[in-house]
């Protein structure tokens, strides 16, 4: 019996024994598969997850490209980057937000309530705590060794030429990001391409130097930019612009200097101005347009100037010609007339509608286009030439933010006076355009017939050295023919000779030629206004050829007399004896 009964008690301890071990094994196989899902089938998942909280991405900014124009036979640089350090800080880090705020107020200043209240934001791992921290105190802060807390290298602009060119240049806004003018249009180019740094960190945030996980893009530098500016043409432009824009007491001014024979920009100059340094200090955002491009405005009588060449250039008219001119026309039952100094009906010559400024004459010379009356074939020949010519109501492409097209209207007939709006557009009304855009237009005209775009980079430097030089980019030819450009030079030196100009101009050894423009403001309800007036200038100067083309907006003087000649003309004047006396015009050879 007692053998029976331990074999009974053999038999279950053996079960039970089985029993543990198989459900040993059923846990060990368990584990087993698990771990195999998490470390064969699911190993990227868990690592992304595990280093989730210890690996830290960074963006190395790259340097921005600087800026820099003709001075004489070098260069020199007017927008320059001047090394600050951005303060930040991963709250996750941070145990005593207010020990740590007290320690960086002590080191470099500033409020500690206030990187106290940062540090506590929630739900970001990145909060900027100070922004253009100097060497000095970037020096201060690394002594203190905080844990979650760094600085972070950052360029921002410097202007080693003050105010100068300001609305052509723009500004860098505090992200990094180009603002206005030139750094808004090359925004991607000056910027370069940011670095990135990936780093396995320890609990304090500080990252592991020696961890292979490590991993450094480094960042590409932006094209540094030779603008085709002359630092002495740009400066004494401004100056002279300020004199005018003051001396008239006007709301505001712009002028332009272009090379016709390039479309390279030798200055663009706006008044009042601002500095980019102070930009966020501005309290007017207006100051930031670059109005010689993004401000367009109806030009007034310099437009007869491209109205007679456009005649030219169809056979409408010819150079030598005359015609009676009744001192007035009327048009869809309104009357165009002249201003009192016309004289009164009578024979008049080509050279009289620019020297004279007759309305009627331009008036006359869109009949002609049409074959002798408006109609929508001297509409459509206009339009023809106002947008495909003189490439107006279009942008040119210049290297701004903000360019505006202008306008010019449509030659359908829209049953509301279009052969009236025509007339006005023949002198410059009922149609707007900026100054860049009218320099772009009278350099084809004086130039043989070429349209270059206007443009103000002469050659970019890339980060490895490269050099691109932009070569003078040809839009469209035969806007004029030669023969229209040796017709209407002399007729625009006529018209210099028979104004008045603080300092004449010797022809015999210079050319010099041009035309006022008078216009009347535009009202937001319609009409004009009969107090407000623009003034503006458009000509050139040069020897053997026109060398540079000069175009003068004044926004409402309030000096007296014609806003052209009381205020735009003698910028022009001065601007262009700048220009000889400075020895940047070559004299006539012969």
């Amino acid at each position: 019996m007692a053998l029976l009964g331990n074999s009974s008690a053999d038999a279950r301890a053996v079960m039970r024994l089985r029993v543990c071990y198989a459900a040993l094994i059923f846990v060990l196989a368990v584990f087993g598969v698990r771990l195999f899902y998490v470390q064969i089938i699911r190993y990227d998942h868990y690592k992304k997850a595990a280093l989730s909280d210890q690996l830290k991405q960074y963006d190395i900014p790259a340097s921005r490209g600087i800026i820099s124009v003709h001075e004489g036979g070098t260069t020199v640089p007017i927008v320059l980057n001047q090394q600050l350090y951005t303060l930040y800080a991963d709250p996750v880090y941070i145990k005593d937000p207010g020990s740590v705020a007290d320690k960086i107020t002590r080191a470099i200043g500033g409020s500690a309530d206030t990187y106290e209240s940062l540090m506590r934001t929630k739900d970001s791992r990145y909060v900027i705590l100070a922004k253009k921290l100097t060497e000095a105190q970037h020096k201060k802060f690394v002594g203190l060794k905080l844990a979650g807390v760094g600085t972070q290298e950052q360029d921002y602009r410097t202007y080693p030429q003050g105010t100068m060119a300001a609305q052509l240049l723009g500004f860098v806004s505090n992200d990094g990001a180009g603002k206005y003018g030139l750094e808004q249009a090359l925004n991607t180019q000056l910027k370069g391409v940011a670095g990135q740094l990936k780093a396995i960190t320890d609990i304090n945030g500080v990252p592991l130097a020696a961890s292979k996980n490590n991993t450094q893009t480094q960042p590409v530098a932006g094209d540094d930019l030779l603008l085709t500016l002359d630092l002495s043409i740009q400066q004494q432009t401004e100056a002279l612009l300020k004199k005018g824009v003051e001396h008239s007491k006007a709301t505001s001014g712009s002028a332009v200097v272009i090379d016709p024979q390039t479309g390279a920009i030798k200055a663009m100059a706006n008044y009042p101005t601002y500095d980019p340094s102070n930009y966020a200090n501005v309290e007017d955002a207006s100051l930031f347009n670059n109005q010689a491009v993004s401000h367009p405005i109806e030009v007034g009588s310099i437009m007869k100037s491209l109205t007679t060449a456009a005649a030219l250039d169809t056979g409408a008219i010819r150079a030598n010609q005359t015609y009676y001119d009744p001192a007035h026309f009327t048009v869809d039952e309104f009357n165009i007339t002249n201003i009192e100094e016309d004289g009164g009906a009578g024979t008049r010559s080509i050279a009289d509608i620019l020297n004279l400024s007759l309305n009627t004459g331009a008036t006359w010379e869109l009949m002609q286009m049409g074959g002798g009356d408006i109609n929508r074939k001297a509409r459509d020949t206009w339009y023809n030439y106002l947008t495909n010519h003189y490439l107006l109501g279009k942008v040119t492409g210049v290297e701004q933010g903000y360019e505006a097209t202008g306008y010019v209207p449509s030659p359908q007939n829209n049953g509301a006076g279009i052969n009236l709006t025509y007339a006005n557009t023949a002198f410059g009304q009922a149609m707007t355009a900026t100054p860049v855009q009218m320099a772009g237009a009278l350099s084809a005209v004086v130039n043989g017939g070429t349209y270059y775009r206007p443009h103000l980079v002469d050659s970019a430097t890339a980060a490895n050295g490269k050099i691109t030089k932009k070569t003078p980019e040809v839009v469209k030819r035969g806007i004029v023919s030669n023969q229209v450009t040796s017709e209407i030079i002399p007729l625009l030196q006529n018209v210099v000779d028979k104004h008045y100009f603080d300092r004449s101009f010797d022809q015999s050894k210079y050319m010099v030629g041009g035309k006022t423009g008078t216009a009347q403001v535009a009202m937001p309800g319609g009409g004009y206004s009969d107090s407000l007036f623009n003034g503006t200038y458009m000509g050139f100067v040069g020897g053997d050829k026109a060398q540079y083309v000069i175009v003068v907006f004044i926004q409402h003087p309030t000096i007296g007399g014609y806003a052209g000649t009381a205020a735009a003309q003698p910028v022009f004047g001065d601007i262009a004896h700048m220009l000889i006396d400075n020895s940047f015009v070559a004299p006539k050879s012969r």
